[in-house]
């Protein structure tokens, strides 16, 4: 036989077990014969009919011959155990079960039938009309041996049901999970404690074809024409979303390109989950790998319209904006005409300022803004903002409170940073009703610097919360309102404070206020 020990079980080969069979037999008799326990030639006959059994099974081509066979050969073997037991001394019976569980094996619940059958007309009857034992002990003997085989091939069929039910099931379940993950428009691998590739779905293999023309050896870490996020520099090996996987990193949107021809390579965004035993150990990772191609080229093209639009924009806006200051100089304009100029004056200066934010934005959204540090005096910049900010507050009927040290330096760029004050204390204005108030805080706190502005305004709700540091959000309640904004200025803190190594989140409820707290490390700038 050839295949592995198992193979006989898959194409129920009689060989293997035919051989066990003989083998007891031959056995029975050779202790039957030490311990003299044999009086007649039956037994000897037996032993005989077993090895010529064996010696026909093992030539028969049994992956050509039909299930009929098998059965034969079972029946065959019964046949021997009733012919050993005609010895007036008797017999094993035990030897009955081998064949009995080779029927349950072979044909299921019928081979239960054919046992039973089997078993009472060449074992029982024949033992019973040969010793002439209508009762007593002889009859018990026989009527177990029967139950007993009957027993055991009908407890191998029940067993072998279950089985194939539940590999039935597990191959179905196989198929349908197959039928999904192919299905997915998202790459997915699979793998194991040693870095191999357990398994890829249809997709994934899509993206290794172009990601590894060369082919690829189906462990984690392998180099083929993968680049970082510029689409231009090779991804090292530990930088590889494998190897970091394997290294139990988890992660999100890590964008990868592929492909050997860059105009035509795919943008990858990956995201890796550990994948862990049951006693909490390390055992593999999985990873996802989303085509945002289409998407990261349309945000490239977006961010070029904003910044072609807003440089467009900005030239004939200052045009206008030197002019009206040119015309506003003049001693002879009519007051209706002055009051229209300083219209047409506020609303360019608001132009100006949304087209700033565009700029400011496109740059944001190729990266973190850049920042030139110099020593600061922090107290003195937020001062300043929230004098700039006092004739507003006044217009909009708020009280202002400050709680400001006499000095406070650090090493920010201080254009930046009084942008951002610029635009809380701004929004703090714009979104509190009529006699609120604003409250401007700045201090030292667990190692770094803190800025809070709070408002009693009309609030943010916990949905909108986390969205409101993105560009171009605004919450329902604030467009229902008619509130001027384009919902980038917050986003533009974001971007400035993280830029500094520092970061922004906001506290708030509905109807009640909200609180803007800026968190920057403690840069003491040191004297030269």
């Amino acid at each position: 036989m050839t295949g592995s020990p198992s193979s006989w079980l898959v194409e129920r080969d009689p060989r293997l077990p035919q051989l066990g069979f003989s083998a007891l037999v031959l056995l029975d008799l050779a202790l039957r014969a030490v311990g003299g326990s044999t009086s007649t030639l039956w037994p000897w006959v037996a032993a005989g009919a077993a090895v010529l059994i064996a010696a026909v099974v093992a030539l028969l081509p049994w992956r050509r011959l039909p299930d009929r066979w098998r059965v034969a050969v079972a029946v065959a073997d019964i046949a021997v155990v009733g012919v050993g037991r005609l010895d007036d001394l008797g017999g094993t019976a035990l030897l009955v079960l081998a064949p009995a569980a080779w029927l349950g094996f072979v044909s299921g619940r019928r081979g239960v039938g054919l046992t039973a059958a089997a078993v009472a007309m060449l074992v029982v009857l024949p033992e019973l009309l040969y010793h002439r034992l209508g009762a007593g002990i002889g009859l018990s003997r026989a009527v177990l041996a029967w139950v007993l085989a009957v027993a055991v091939a009908w407890l191998v069929a029940v067993v072998l049901e279950q089985l194939r039910s539940g590999r039935g099931a597990l191959a179905h379940q196989h198929r349908v999970n197959e039928a999904v993950l192919d299905g997915v428009d998202v790459g997915l691998v699979l793998l194991d404690e040693d870095g191999r590739y357990v398994q890829i779905n249809r997709r994934h293999q899509e993206f290794m074809a172009v990601g590894f023309p060369d082919g690829h050896a189906g462990f984690a870490g392998g180099l083929g024409e993968v680049f970082h996020e510029d689409a231009v520099t090779g991804i090292e090996r530990d930088d590889m979303p494998t190897s970091r996987a394997m290294r139990g990193e988890e992660f999100d949107d890590q964008l990868i390109w592929i492909g050997s021809e860059r105009a035509e390579r795919r943008a990858l965004s990956v995201s890796a989950r550990t994948v862990r035993d049951g006693d909490g150990g390390f055992a593999g990772a999985a990873l996802a790998y989303k085509d945002v191609t289409d998407l990261v080229r349309a945000l490239q093209v977006k961010e070029e319209f904003i910044a072609l639009v807003s440089h467009e924009l900005r030239t004939p806006l200052t045009s206008i904006h030197g002019f009206t200051a040119l015309v506003l100089e003049r001693d002879d304009l009519p007051e209706d005409a002055v009051h229209q100029l300083q219209v047409v004056s506020r609303n360019v200066d608001r132009l100006d300022r949304l087209v700033g934010d565009l700029l400011q934005t496109a740059q944001t959204e190729r990266g973190t803004v850049d920042v030139v540090r110099r020593p600061t005096d922090l107290a003195a910049l937020v001062r300043d903002c929230v004098e700039a900010a006092r004739p507003a507050l006044e217009r909009a009927g708020l009280s202002l409170e400050t709680h400001l040290p006499e000095r406070l330096e650090v090493s920010v760029d201080p254009q930046r940073t009084a942008q951002v004050v610029d635009n809380l204390v701004s929004n703090a204005v714009k979104y509190t009703r009529p006699d609120g108030r604003v409250e401007v805080c700045l201090g030292v706190a667990d190692g770094g610097v803190e800025l809070e502005v709070r408002d009693t305004g009309i609030g943010i709700s916990p949905r909108d919360c986390h969205q409101v540091f993105s560009r171009f959000f605004r919450s329902r309640h604030v467009t229902e309102q008619s509130i001027q904004g384009v919902g980038l200025g917050l986003s533009i803190c974001k971007a400035i404070v993280e830029s500094h190594g520092g970061r922004i989140e906001v506290e708030s409820a509905e109807g009640v206020g909200s609180t803007f707290r800026v968190r920057l490390p403690y840069d003491a700038p040191t004297g030269d």
